[in-house]
């Protein structure tokens, strides 16, 4: 314990003593890690609850009740639809306002349908990618503002070098040091930023890849439906 606390102490006046660019670089590095992290929790959160969401009402939807009834139960919903819901809400919606029409054929229905689910589908993806380009970002610049620092920190070690007659291990030590605190802030700010990017863009991937499915099949549904009801 005793010896933890002295590198602890000793880090920090290695950093406290560390050049004004070296400690701006850090904690631009620091920030990043802090927001980077507190997203990927966030986005961690969103996808595990728009999965369930869209699991939950896919069993509903095939279980064979009736849409009229399912589509008042979402829109009279204190909690306003989201992910595979909204689709569906936004595409019936948009059903029941052109059934009422005379002199429209089915195709045109369901064109008008499926025109306004792609943009319920291009929000809902809108919503699942937020935050993702920032992990990229993160992941792929923090390294080399990492390695400005480090670069920073050996130029300076080679000053002290030129400005004693006999150089020893004590004049370049610290800036060596905060150069290689810089490089490691930096892949710690990148590294689980880039995870989480290609975990978080796979899993975001497969999820638009249901709802899309979905809606091709709910469009499916709508024909015959449509279809009914023109002859009728």
């Amino acid at each position: 314990m005793i010896a933890a606390s002295g590198e602890g102490i000793a880090m920090f006046e290695l950093l406290k003593n560390a050049s004004l660019l070296v400690q701006l670089v850090m904690l631009l590095l620091l920030i990043a890690s802090v927001i980077s992290w507190t997203m990927i929790f966030r986005k961690w959160i969103t996808i595990k609850a728009a999965s369930q969401h869209a699991y939950q009402f896919e069993q509903r939807f095939w279980s064979g009740g009736n849409l009229d009834q399912m589509y008042t139960d979402l829109t009279r919903a204190d909690v306003e639809p989201t992910g595979m819901e909204s689709v569906f809400v936004d595409g019936f919606q948009e059903f029941r306002r052109l059934e009422q029409k005379s002199n429209i054929t089915p195709s045109e229905m369901l064109d008008g349908v499926h025109r306004v689910m792609r943009v319920a589908l291009v929000r809902e993806t809108d919503y699942l990618e937020t935050t993702l380009p920032f992990l990229a970002t993160v992941g792929s610049t923090s390294p080399y503002v990492g390695l400005f620092g480090t670069v920073w920190g050996i130029m300076n070690s080679f000053r002290s070098l030129g400005a004693v007659q006999q150089a020893t291990i004590a004049h370049v030590a610290p800036g060596i040091a905060e150069a290689l605190i810089a490089t490691a802030m930096g892949l710690f700010a990148a590294i689980p930023a880039v995870i989480a990017y290609n975990r978080y863009s796979t899993q975001v991937e497969r999820l638009l890849t249901r709802y899309e499915i979905f809606m091709e099949e709910f469009l499916s549904v709508i024909q015959r439906r449509a279809t009914i009801s023109t002859v009728k």
